[in-house]
């Protein structure tokens, strides 16, 4: 008996060794499942935050350079005529020959006009005889007076003592009044042929300096763009027929250039601003220039602002006609921040940029773009230079949504 229950405690006590045992197995087990369903959970819950780096936008140029194209333009540009009609006796300078004002370009032969130069000199040296002849007649006849009027004084005072007759009297009293009257007439004489003179003079003068048409001079100093005579040719001033053009000149510095300036741009286009030209025979070479005038509208048709732009040229470097690039550095209407262009984020209510607030949450600001420079972007507005840009957002970044920040960097 006492060895069946030996045998029965030890059963018992190995049974509930074994069931503790397998207690706890399972309750070990049980406490692993929970750790990891624990751990899982809150892996992905650090998962599901995302990690962002952000950046400082950085300040735009005070500065906007806009590239535009121009047409260099002569500063003075002008047709040669002549004044005087003829056959051109010769030419002295041909294209790109340089001149100064008032060099002699050309000699007309006009022998008609030199006849009426002589026969003008003819009459003006007649009428100068005839002035002398009506002032000698106005000294005969002053002296006449003179003598008349003496006379006609002492017979006055002898009729008033009674030793002529008034009838005599009456008669030297006459002869004053005629010849006072013939002196008037001679002074008006002389002044008819003074008169007649000074006119000659003046046509004379006219002539003379249509004379001097005949040699075709440069007006200013510049270069032969044109020469479109010959000796010989028939040279028409315009007298019965159209005028020839005989020369063309330019005067190449310095040199305009016209360029229409955008609306948008117009504000900071004023005289002084610095410009640069560019073009294409000078390949890396830049030709400073400024503005020195603008118009003061704008062209209703293209809604630009027509802007001139002077450019030394000293050397002759630059040729008008030719077409440039100008580049102006006009001032920026406004500040401006850059950022990466991988910060901006295109939504259906506008552009966006994700920034980081409070350390950790996410906010969308509306900007507004301006300038691409490729791999940057100018914001006009809708950004501070404090504020901190998340520099790649995910597409589903929102407004509030917790970030965690990885990396900050200022650039």
């Amino acid at each position: 008996m006492k060895a069946n229950s030996g045998r029965g405690a030890a059963a018992l006590i190995l049974i509930l060794a074994i069931g503790a045992a397998i207690a706890f197995v399972v309750t070990r087990g049980i406490n692993t499942r929970v750790a990891s369903a624990n751990a899982v959970r809150v892996e992905t819950a650090k998962v599901a935050v995302p990690t962002v780096s952000v950046i400082t936008p950085r300040e735009g140029a005070m500065q906007n350079e806009i590239v535009l194209p121009g047409n260099v333009q002569a500063f003075t540009d002008a047709p040669i005529y002549a004044r005087a009609s003829g056959y051109l006796k010769k030419w002295y300078f041909d294209i790109g020959a340089h001149v100064k004002s008032g060099q002699l370009l050309a000699d007309i032969d006009a022998p008609e006009m030199d006849q009426q130069v002589h026969q003008a000199e003819a009459s003006l040296e007649q009428a100068k005889a005839s002035l002398e002849q009506a002032n000698a007649n106005y000294e005969q006849g002053r002296s006449n007076q003179q003598l008349a009027k003496v006379t006609a004084e002492r017979w006055n005072s002898l009729v008033q003592k009674g030793a002529v007759s008034k009838q005599d009297n009456d008669q030297y009293q006459a002869q004053y009044q005629a010849q006072d009257a013939n002196l008037r007439a001679l002074e008006k004489a002389v002044s008819a042929a003074r008169s007649n003179v000074s006119s000659l003079e003046a046509d004379v003068a006219r002539l003379v300096s249509l004379q001097n048409y005949k040699q075709v001079r440069a007006p200013f100093d510049g270069v032969i763009t044109a020469r479109n005579t010959d000796t010989g040719a028939l040279i028409n001033a315009g007298n019965g027929g159209a005028a020839q053009e005989l020369f063309h000149m330019a005067a190449v510095s310095p040199l305009r250039v016209f360029v229409s300036v955008p609306e948008a741009s117009s504000r900071g286009a004023i005289p002084g601003v610095p410009a640069e030209l560019t073009l294409t025979e000078f390949p890396g070479r830049r030709f400073p220039g400024k503005i020195v005038r603008v118009a003061g509208a704008m062209d209703a048709a293209t809604r630009t602002l027509n802007t001139e732009v002077e450019v030394n040229n000293e050397a002759g470097t630059l040729l008008p006609g030719s077409y440039a690039q100008v580049h102006l550095k006009l001032a920026a209407a406004s500040p401006s921040l850059i950022v990466p262009v991988g910060a901006i984020l295109f939504r259906g209510e506008g552009q966006r940029v994700g920034i980081v607030r409070d350390g950790n949450k996410a906010d969308l600001a509306a900007v507004v773009v301006g300038k691409d420079y490729g791999t940057e972007v100018e914001i006009l507005s809708g950004l501070s230079p404090t504020d901190q840009v998340i520099e790649n957002p995910p597409d589903s970044l929102v407004a509030g949504m917790e970030v965690r920040v990885v990396q900050t960097q200022k650039k």
